[in-house]
């Protein structure tokens, strides 16, 4: 237990450094995103940001480990820092609550595990998550936690096992499955 503590630890530094910087020039981060919105948008021009970071990840493989680490490492830089602490119950639709913290965030964590795939949940929240990067200039940062990032990006091994799966439960609406599986690749891709 111990080993992984440390592990979980290591692997923060680098979102840590990252988060310093962030933190050091917070500032100047805000205005820079702001001015840089198209001003003729107006949800961007007057868009009002609730939380620094908004945590994605799937709670089963990294809440109680790299998730909880890293939002306790946030909270300590200052940084405000929104993560679902409510269990998620299977088959339940995303909540209205979730939603309006993606929009109310300037920075989105996204940390892919070897059963991220497996949530429905996940994914409708990463597909929130894209559409505000794209809408309002959500700044997305995927973290690939125990997973090789070729995994996500090629829907290989439990990647590849969970769309199967969804494609099977989602027969009558296989066109929400294909956006998932869009989404997470654009995501996946992302420098």
């Amino acid at each position: 237990m111990e080993v992984d503590r440390v592990r979980d630890i290591e692997r923060c530094s680098f979102i840590l450094s990252t988060n310093c910087m962030i933190r050091a020039s917070r500032t100047a981060i805000f205005q820079n995103l702001l001015t840089s919105m198209d001003a003729s948008n107006p949800s961007s021009s007057s868009h009002q940001w609730k939380y620094h970071v908004f945590l994605s990840f799937r709670g089963e493989d990294t809440r109680k480990s790299f998730t909880d680490h890293l939002h306790t490492a946030l909270k300590q830089e200052g940084v405000i820092t929104f993560r679902d602490k409510e269990n998620v119950k299977r088959g339940k639709p995303i909540s209205l609550e979730l939603l309006k913290a993606i929009e109310e965030s300037l920075f989105a964590i996204v940390i892919l595990s070897r059963s991220y795939a497996s949530s429905t949940w996940c994914f409708d929240e990463l597909v929130k998550i894209m559409e505000c990067r794209k809408k309002i200039g959500l700044i997305v940062l995927p973290i690939f936690y125990d997973v090789d990032p070729s995994v996500v990006r090629k829907l290989l091994g439990s990647y590849a096992e969970a769309f199967i799966e969804h494609e099977k439960n989602f027969k009558k609406n296989i066109n929400k499955v294909h956006t998932w599986k869009a989404t997470l690749i654009e995501m996946a891709n992302l420098a």
